[in-house]
């Protein structure tokens, strides 16, 4: 008999469960199935776990990676928290890089793991932390800088995990796949795989309304922390979605507070916006009887001092 004890943190990755929200169905009375992919399940808290174990692997199996090598990434948080948690159960010390507009909670998790933690200034966004890290690399000797927004390793693990599951927890039977774009990586892979295996089923991407990079080339400031990087990445696939929805702050705090209440599931404020563009897609009569599953990034308990939870 196969044994069910692990050795690693990192082997408890993926495999994360599809939740159909039944009371958020009846309570705004839509026919549609939305079905979340609860990422918040990942060992370290979020859907980043799985490119931050592939990126690491990949290093490593490359010889980019080596032993006792320091490990810098430019992160709005999530990615930051799975890295430290894979490195550190791989033995690689961590520099996190992140704009000092995220969330208090982000920090500490990642201070918890060990990391070394290195703030930028909010309003320069994920490129002024990108070009910090750049700068760290380069005075630390044996560092290695995943580089999310440019590695494919990114889109890669999705396409090889994410996106089987999802199929496989649906029997193939998914009409619509949701998600928000940060890097680009989840809806790039999810959506290229699901798509290989059937090209009818509509890819969703979503994004801040303040922040309307895919649909209209304008970057801006907002507070859905997670997606909405300010620019179009080189790891997101801008072929593989059929629509982009956008969503307001408001929208995305307040349904990521309505899942918390109705279904009795805590997730992040970007899980919020992309639920609400489910919803609303939901809702279209047209929908009735469809299947559209939603990727929920993170858990909520991260945001405790946001104002997602701040009453």
């Amino acid at each position: 008999m196969a044994t069910k004890i692990y050795t690693s943190a990192d082997q408890l990755i993926g495999k994360t469960p599809l939740l159909e929200l039944t009371r958020i169905e009846e309570e705004l009375g839509f026919k549609a199935k939305v079905l979340a992919k609860l990422e918040y399940f990942n060992p370290a808290g979020s859907v980043k776990d799985r490119i931050a174990k592939r990126m690491i692997e990949d290093a490593e199996a490359s010889g980019e990676l080596k032993p006792g090598a320091t490990i810098i990434e430019p992160t709005s948080g999530n990615t930051g928290i799975g890295l430290s948690s894979v490195a550190a159960s791989k033995g690689y010390k961590t520099i996190i890089v992140m704009p000092e507009t995220m969330s208090v909670e982000r920090r500490q998790i990642m201070k918890a793991y060990g990391a070394r933690l290195v703030l930028t200034e909010g309003s320069k966004g994920m490129k002024g932390a990108i070009a910090k890290a750049e700068e760290l690399a380069a005075e630390t000797e044996n560092s290695y800088v995943p580089g999310q927004f440019v590695n494919p390793s990114n889109p890669a693990a999705h396409r090889d995990t994410t996106g089987p599951e999802i199929w496989e927890d649906t029997d193939g039977k998914v009409d619509y796949f949701v998600a928000g774009v940060g890097t680009g990586g989840t809806l790039t892979g999810v959506g290229e795989y699901l798509k290989s295996q059937n090209a009818d089923i509509k890819v969703v991407a979503v994004e801040p309304e303040g922040s309307q990079t895919l649909a209209k080339g304008e970057a801006g400031p907002h507070k859905i922390q997670g997606i909405g990087a300010g620019f179009v990445p080189d790891t997101l696939n801008t072929e593989v979605y059929d629509e982009v929805i956008p969503v307001t702050n408001d929208d995305a705090f307040e349904t990521g507070r309505l899942i918390g209440r109705k279904q009795g599931v805590l997730v992040g404020i970007s899980a919020g916006a992309a639920l609400w563009a489910a919803i609303e897609l939901a809702k279209k009569p047209e929908n009735e009887g469809k299947n559209i599953v939603v990727l929920l990034p993170d858990t909520g308990d991260r945001y405790l001092s946001t104002p997602l939870f701040r009453d």
